[in-house]
């Protein structure tokens, strides 16, 4: 099938409202239009140890089986200082659209979805760091053998709909504030490799599908990523579940805005992903370090132009063409798909460099004393 015909399918989807899977890659989609399910009743896992932070679960979406859940697991933070900030659902184009989670200093917008266990859809209180140590809340963990806990109230919002998604009919309706957008441009990092392959685990346990789960996974949670075996199972769907059936798309409510997108259309709107100096106190190695990470920025600059430059040709092309609205929408579908595909690959390439780079610039830190309840 070529690519002229698969997005003519795309479009003539979308006019059925049926569902509209632009792209996706090791079961995670780009949009879709039936909005995904509420988030399951479920325990947490026991904490691991020192240094693991909480991602929680989520649905992802898959071509062929549709939504399936991905567990929520404890995940080692891939820097001191780093906290996670989950991925969501948003509507926006009359679509749902998939804004993938990431690591950084600050917590940014995820929707206002109540994930629950510290993520109450606005920040994290869960815990924080300290001098290279992180402190948990144990009032919203299940922690065991950790170094440094507190305890702190926090209340809950979204206990009773367990809404998973922003926009649309029966969406949240938070918006980021000023402190969530400048979070998204801080320096972050995507998620990690064993949070990749976890994503990857679940797409193959047809379990995790909702389609075999009906909103209650079988496997809603896990101590470390991708072990599934003796995962805890959710307690029960949420109270407004309904099928996918009864989840068919609806008209974007009036006077509600969309969901402001952190998922970049074209490539003039991709953020070049640039890594701090290197600091291992070996001023030979840093000096190479450099080059190589000099030598990436240039490369992938000169690959987004390149890509650049082709969408405004297409652009171009069609105003010249005098084409319809459905062609339109065609080809920013398709430069949608460029676009993700460029900044993963992007993203990819500098974690990798990074990777290399953290062995020798690694410093371990004292901890901070235990604070006092």
């Amino acid at each position: 099938m070529n690519l002229r015909t698969t997005f003519s399918m795309l479009f003539f989807v979308l006019v059925t409202m049926l569902v509209l899977p632009v792209t996706s890659s090791a079961g995670i989609i780009l949009s879709i239009g039936i909005a995904p399910p509420p988030l399951p009743v479920y325990d947490q896992p026991l904490c691991p140890g020192d240094g693991y932070i909480w991602t929680p679960g989520y649905w992802a979406y898959d071509d062929d089986g549709g939504y399936f859940w991905v567990p929520g697991t404890w995940v080692e933070a891939p820097e001191q200082g780093y906290l996670w900030t989950p991925g969501y659902w948003g509507w926006g184009d009359n679509v749902y659209v998939f804004h993938q989670g990431y690591w950084g200093p600050q917590v940014g917008f995820y929707g206002g979805i109540d994930y629950g266990f510290g993520y109450v859809g606005v920040g994290y209180a869960g815990g924080y760091w300290n001098n290279g140590a992180f402190f948990y809340n144990r009032s919203v963990n299940n922690i065991g053998h950790v170094t440094n806990v507190y305890n702190k109230t926090v209340v809950v919002n979204n206990t009773v709909n367990r809404v998973s998604y922003n926009g649309g009919e029966g969406g949240l309706t938070a918006r980021a504030t000023q402190e969530e957008e400048a979070a998204a441009h801080q320096r972050h990092a995507p998620p990690t490799t064993a949070q990749v392959s976890h994503v990857q685990t679940a797409s193959t346990n047809r379990q995790l599908f909702e389609s075999q789960n009906h909103g209650k996974p079988a496997i809603a949670a896990t101590a470390k990523p991708g072990e599934f075996k003796g995962g805890i199972a959710a307690k029960a769907a949420a109270p407004s579940y309904k099928p996918a059936t009864a989840r068919s798309v609806a008209k974007t409510p009036e006077k509600q805005p969309a969901a402001r997108p952190n998922t970049p259309v074209h490539a003039s709107e991709i953020s070049p992903a640039r890594s701090p100096a290197p600091n291992t106190g070996k001023p030979k190695l840093d000096q190479n370090y450099q080059k190589q990470q000099n030598a990436l920025n240039a490369k992938q600059d000169q690959e987004r132009q390149k890509l650049q430059k082709s969408q405004e040709q297409d652009h171009q092309r069609l105003a010249q063409q005098k084409a319809a609205e459905p062609a339109k929408q065609q080809l920013e579908q398709k430069h949608q798909q460029q676009t993700q595909q460029l900044q993963q690959k992007h993203t990819g390439e500098q974690q990798k460099l990074q990777e290399k780079q953290r062995p020798a610039s690694r410093t371990e830190s004292k901890p901070a004393a235990k604070e006092k309840n």
